[in-house]
């Protein structure tokens, strides 16, 4: 795991640094969770978490103002010598000047936040938790379909960039095409984005690269998506037995959660942007508790029975 830097948090939280003179840009933030020290500026250092950003709140700041000059400054040294990544003084507060030159000294960044402790904590970790997320690169396309994140897959010029540009006419976003990086922000949720290299293009063989955020506006793209399904395009075989009714879902897995995932067959006039919308739809029906091919299945089984109870 490379890490976020602090400059960084610094860009992404709005935080002004006190002590410019440190390169923020060699402090790496290895871990997604933070710390408030009020513990530590009691004294008590067993199972300090020292690699999480440390937060100054209302209560720390309070216990440090009513501490003993000399306990204060012995407290300062053993908490800023104990390689913290940096150190955030919430809801406008600021550190003292001893505080900050004993930070400077030891190569720990002091920054302020305007926003209140627990709200600046809740972004913190929220915005970690995504950029520390463990990450693949895979092949594919990822659009958004009626909110349904949409990784569509295939072998190279089977038709995954054409389906995504007409998915885009009739009023879909792209996320990405080509590659999409795939990062695992909790157990049940991905979110797939593009490289910055080719965020808002796509290839068409034969016509070249496409700038689709000049071409169909800003509403036609989308910087992140969660992956909610998967198709897997694969040229139509006729020895092959392809699911009619789709009564049990199948599943592909990446980064250890799994995405259902249907394997669509590709044959001269399937409209596959027609496809990949009934397909976000109904799976989207589906989480809401209604399925299709269930209600088909017990019509059938009624009918039967009734046929049954009239023999």
């Amino acid at each position: 795991m490379s890490g976020v830097s602090i400059t960084a948090l610094i860009k992404k939280m709005n935080l002004r640094l006190l002590n410019n003179q440190i390169n923020t840009d060699k402090i790496k933030l290895i871990h997604p969770d933070i710390n408030r020290p009020a513990l530590q500026l009691s004294g008590f250092y067993d199972h300090f978490d020292n690699e999480r950003v440390q937060i100054i709140g209302h209560v720390e700041y309070a216990y440090i103002s009513q501490m003993d000059p000399q306990l204060r400054v012995e407290m300062y040294e053993k908490l800023l010598s104990s390689k913290i990544p940096c150190i955030v003084y919430s809801s406008s507060m600021e550190p003292d000047e001893t505080f900050l030159e004993i930070a400077t000294g030891y190569g720990v960044p002091v920054m302020v936040s305007e926003k209140a402790t627990s709200v600046l904590m809740a972004e913190i970790i929220r915005w970690l938790n995504v950029e520390l997320a463990p990450t693949i690169s895979i092949h594919g396309v990822l659009v958004d379909v009626y909110g349904e994140g949409v990784l569509i897959m295939g072998e190279s010029g089977i038709g995954k960039s054409e389906a995504a540009l007409e998915l885009i006419k009739r009023g879909h976003r792209l996320v990405s095409d080509d590659v999409v990086e795939i990062r695992r922000v909790s157990d049940d949720t991905l979110v797939g984005s593009a490289p910055g290299i080719t965020r808002h293009f796509i290839e068409l063989r034969g016509i070249g690269i496409i700038d689709v955020k000049t071409l169909f506006g800003v509403e036609s793209v989308k910087d992140t998506q969660s992956i909610d399904m998967v198709i897997k395009l694969e040229d139509w075989s006729k020895d092959k037995e392809y699911d009619r009714l789709g009564l049990e879902e199948q599943y592909t897995e990446f980064l250890g959660n799994k995405v259902v995932c249907h394997q669509i067959p590709i044959r001269p006039g399937r409209n596959l942007a027609i496809i990949v919308e009934s397909a976000a739809v109904n799976h989207r029906q589906k989480k809401m508790g209604y399925n299709a091919a269930r209600e088909l299945y017990k019509r059938v089984q009624q009918n039967l029975a009734k046929r049954n109870d009239e023999d």
